[in-house]
């Protein structure tokens, strides 16, 4: 894979698609992005000391198997994350946390063509020793209990991405399974339990004496 390493850049996504036409896996990184981007349209923040990449894959995977691209990157971080000594828990379908709050944005786009993935852009911005001010994350040295090194962290991460993944690797790091939750589907704001996530990503849950199957819900609190 390709690594290239920039100093400052809008968006590591946006930057990587120049590579598109050539058909060839690469990894963009930065030390801080001017305009990065989250998911529904948020804005991430990427000061320096943070890693901040994207990769640019061709899976050629079926539609209904995306999800597997969104939860190899989940894992991946999970993996880094460990690999400090930190434990990581993903809350569906991608948000990892360490100690009850966000390490890191993903942020995955993909292109389809007649059907399948042809293509796969996946940014992560993993917090590390970057200020976060008020929100509601952690960088991973904090978790660690230790100041890391951001180009260790960026390497390892960069490696994991590159080894394979089960779905069952995503499974067993799911955080909240078998516990009541608060979710927002579409407006409506109600408690459930998360049984489990099926495979392609959707998450099934029991409200009440009825079993149902999401995939537009947003899971905003827990309730232990």
């Amino acid at each position: 894979m390709k690594i290239e390493m920039i100093e400052e850049v809008d968006s590591t996504n946006d930057y990587i698609k120049r590579y598109l036409g050539d058909g060839e896996a690469v990894c963009v990184c930065a030390r801080r992005q001017t305009r990065g981007r989250g998911t529904k349209g948020r804005s991430f923040s990427s000061k320096e000391g943070g890693v901040y990449l994207s990769f640019l894959t061709f899976p050629d995977l079926g539609g209904g198997e995306s999800f597997r691209i969104m939860a190899h990157a989940a894992l991946s971080v999970c993996r880094t994350a460990e690999a400090f000594g930190v434990s990581a828990r993903i809350k569906w379908p991608n948000d990892v946390l360490a100690n009850g709050k966000k390490l890191c944005g993903i942020l995955i786009e993909n292109g389809i063509v007649a059907g399948r993935v042809a293509w796969s852009v996946v940014g992560i911005g993993l917090n590390v020793n970057n200020p976060l001010g008020d929100l509601p994350a952690i960088g991973l040295s904090e978790a660690a209990g230790r100041r890391l090194d951001t180009d260790d962290v960026r390497a390892a991460l960069i490696r994991f991405f590159q080894e394979k993944s089960e779905f069952s690797d995503y499974l067993a790091r799911l955080a909240f399974v078998g516990e009541e939750v608060l979710l927002d589907e579409g407006g409506r704001t109600y408690r459930a339990v998360l049984r489990r996530v099926l495979p392609d990503g959707r998450l099934e849950i029991a409200e009440g004496n009825e079993i149902r199957a999401l995939s537009g819900a947003e899971l905003i609190c827990f309730g232990r």
